[in-house]
This record gives structure tokens, sequence and C-alpha cells, in this order.
């Protein structure tokens, strides 16, 4: 069966302190993303890396800080998160381009990814059997992604040791309407396995 994995807005802006919008102790997740991002390479898996890319005039900041602004360092994610073999997708009209691709780096400017001209064209093209979703933050994109792929009717898992929050209660509900919606929680361990020991 050929699951998708979508990491959502792993970006510097938003996981690391010096970044424009900078989520509460996000860096703690880059490693679980790092290890998902991984594990779905080496299955055969496809990873959607969806990234906010924004005009230095972009709407959205008339509701949020500027962040994320292509072409500058805070866009990037971190290269622990990077896989060979990507491509990116810009939000307009364009050949998708996906063969070989293991990373689809898909760029959007609103918090939703299914606002983004490409979302519906590349579901397709993937024909997942199933979904794992994480990244940032859980009640905002994480939470408008999980909504978008359950309408699809496929399974969708979200790993909720690889997800982080502005608030805890804003969080704790996001994951409650995922579960009513058909959603799976799990965490980085049921769907990797477990980890390596580690050699003293």
């Amino acid at each position: 069966m050929r699951t998708v994995f979508f990491d959502i807005d792993t970006q510097l802006d938003f996981l690391y302190p010096s970044g424009a919008l900078y989520v509460p102790k996000a860096e703690r997740i880059v490693p679980a993303i790092a290890r998902l991002n991984r594990f779905a390479a080496l299955s055969g898996f496809p990873v959607v890396s969806t990234t906010d890319a924004h005009a230095e005039d972009d709407p959205e900041f008339a509701a949020w800080p500027p962040h994320c602004v292509a072409g500058t360092l805070g866009q990037r994610k971190p290269e622990a998160t990077l896989l060979d073999g990507r491509v990116t997708v810009p939000n307009r009209e364009c050949e998708l381009g996906l063969d070989g691709a293991r990373q689809i780096v898909l760029e959007k400017q609103t918090v939703d990814v299914f606002q983004s001209r490409n979302i519906r064209r590349l579901i397709e093209r993937l024909n997942a059997a199933s979904y794992v979703v994480y990244g940032v933050v859980t009640e905002i994109c994480v939470l408008a992604a999980v909504r978008g792929l359950l309408k699809t009717g496929k399974p969708v898992t979200v790993v909720t040791d690889a997800v982080e929050t502005l608030k805890a209660e804003d969080s704790a509900r996001a994951l409650a309407e995922m579960q009513a919606g058909g959603a799976i929680l799990a965490n980085v361990e049921d769907i990797c396995g477990q980890p390596a020991p580690s050699v003293i």
C-alpha cells in the first residue's frame, strides 16, 4: 500500500528561536521530522513538504508578522529534513515533474495547503492509500492539512510527537477534532519502529 507522508511547514522561521515566527520549543521536533522523512524515503514512500513562500508584501502579513519570504534563509527547511531527489512545485500553473522525486516541496501562500493551486493534482498523481501528517503548528496548518486529507476518504495518521503548537489547549482541541473526523493518532515509533540501540 502506498503511503504519502506530509511534512507541514517545517521551516527555519518557525522552528528556531532566531526565526521570524518562532513556535516555542519547535526545534525539539526536528529530529523526529528528519527520522520520518528518511523512513519514508527508505520505504519508497513520497514526502510532500509544504512550505510557505511569501512575497515581501504578502496579504497574509496583515494577520501574521512577516515570515518565510521566498528566497530568505528563514524560508528554508533544516538540512536534516531534506531528502535527495527533491522537486519544488510552485504555487502557480506548472508541470508537476514528479518522476523519481522522493520529496516534493509544495509552495503555498496560505495557512491551508488545500487553497494552493496544485494540491489536488498532486494528490491525484500520488494516488495514496493512506497519509501520515506531522509538522507545525498543530492547530493551524497541520489541522488544515488533515481536514483536507480526510476529505479524500483515505486513512490519515497524525504523528503527535512530531508536531508542535502555539497553545496547548488549542492543540488539544485540534487533535480531538482530527480524531472525531477519523484521523488516527500515533507516535514516531509507531510509524518507524523502535529506534536502533545506541552504541556505547
